[in-house]
């Protein structure tokens, strides 16, 4: 749980920004061409805009914010995209006599969640992969990191690459900038104990630049849960080794964002 430091009195509003983005990485094998387009419509059935639209909705709760616009789109042939302007103070349905005076005013909080799909296979090895792309930037005292266990139980992860960053600055009332307003030494401090025993993860924090980055992989290594529309047992001994080969290659060149070849 995010533990804010004490209430700072400050100058104006709190306009430090709080983002946290991540990349998530699902990884399976479907060898023929029926299996990779079953896959693909597996994923866009699973993780359409409606679908999305809902994580969202549950994250903006989760984080106490009030949701003002929200922009969704499926895409053809394959993938999906919500964008969702929030706020921390409620929506104003009327300032005066003028309402869009309202909306602007909620704005300025210029706070949002996206995510972006990107299910992909491979007609030579196999190899299908579904990214998803999340963003949650906030400013004011609601903070995105509430919200992290549940956007990584949300997606089916291999690999989750997490960035987390206080930008800007605000003002106490007596002219003090501060850069951030939490403690916090790694992204790892705010996942939930069933995640950090599912993952391997590894940091990368710049403390001075408020900048916190963690890699995570999977640990446990099943092949039947890699397999789409296939069971293990179906496979010859040399076959299960040759598919375990390419599976385990992706998921390292996916966690260390280079080819290892």
């Amino acid at each position: 749980m995010v533990k804010p430091l004490p209430r700072l009195r400050l100058q104006g509003f709190n306009n430090l920004t709080k983002a946290l983005s991540f990349n998530i990485y699902d990884i399976c094998y479907a060898v023929s061409e029926d299996q990779r387009r079953n896959y693909i419509e597996y994923i866009d059935d699973q993780y359409d805009a409606d679908r999305l639209t809902q994580i969202l909705t549950d994250v903006a709760e989760i984080i106490g914010a009030n949701i003002l616009n929200i922009a969704r789109q499926d895409y053809d042939p394959q993938g999906a995209s919500v964008t969702m302007l929030i706020s921390e103070e409620p929506v104003l349905e009327k300032l005066g006599r003028d309402t869009i005076s309202g909306a602007v005013v909620a704005h300025m909080d210029k706070s949002h969640i996206t995510v972006h799909t990107y299910p992909e296979t491979h007609p030579h090895n196999g190899i299908a992969t579904f990214r998803a792309d999340i963003d949650v930037a906030t400013c004011g005292v609601i903070s995105p990191l509430k919200a992290l266990n549940y956007l990584i139980d949300s997606f089916e992860s291999d690999i989750v690459v997490c960035d987390y960053r206080v930008r800007g600055f605000t003002r106490d009332v007596k002219g003090k900038k501060h850069f951030i307003d939490h403690k916090i030494n790694s992204v790892q401090d705010y996942l939930a104990k069933h995640i950090r025993q599912k993952y391997e993860m590894f940091d990368v924090n710049v403390y001075q630049e408020n900048m916190f980055h963690t890699k995570m992989h999977i640990k446990d290594f099943d092949l039947d849960t890699y397999l789409f529309d296939s069971h293990a047992d179906d496979l010859s001994f040399k076959e299960r080794q040759r598919i375990e080969s390419l599976l385990r290659r992706e998921i390292e060149e996916l966690f260390h964002g280079r080819n290892l070849m």
